[in-house]
């Protein structure tokens, strides 16, 4: 049985404690909140290929995206983010082609998407014209 409220604990505490020790002192909790998390991104994928077949043959942890931050250019420097994040596509967690995105954080800040993140749009739009050119027979039939 999915435990929710054990992943939103986990990410409130990391909210209120984000620094290196809490994050280390607190590793069994940790990959208790990732285990659920995986198993509740294992339920999402297996309802989304039931329409989307493309995405099977990749397990959670793969398509999962890590908890620390790079924040050396970055204003805040907390190094780790309190959220659980996955990206589901064709191509695993890279970000083109488009795909399925879960966003887990404490605070009512939790969402499910689709689509690109802005930075991607330049890869997007190069596949994007490589697969009319590639298939342009096909689609001046339709």
């Amino acid at each position: 049985m999915l435990n929710m409220s054990l992943m939103m604990e986990y990410l409130q505490e990391l909210q209120k404690n984000n620094n290196r020790e809490w994050f280390q002192s607190h590793k069994e909790l940790r990959k208790e909140a990732e285990a659920e998390f995986e198993e509740l991104l294992q339920e999402l994928m297996e309802r989304i290929a039931c329409f989307d077949p493309s995405i099977i043959g990749f397990s959670p942890k793969e398509l999962t995206f890590k908890q620390v931050r790079d924040t050396r250019f970055s204003k805040d420097k907390t190094p780790y983010l309190p959220a659980f994040r996955a990206h589901i596509s064709a191509k695993g967690k890279l970000p083109v082609p488009v795909g399925y995105y879960i966003h887990l954080m404490p605070d009512n800040q939790s969402f499910l998407g689709g689509g690109l993140f802005a930075d991607m749009f330049k890869d997007a739009t190069a596949m994007m014209r490589e697969a009319i050119a590639k298939n342009r027979m096909n689609l001046l039939q339709s």
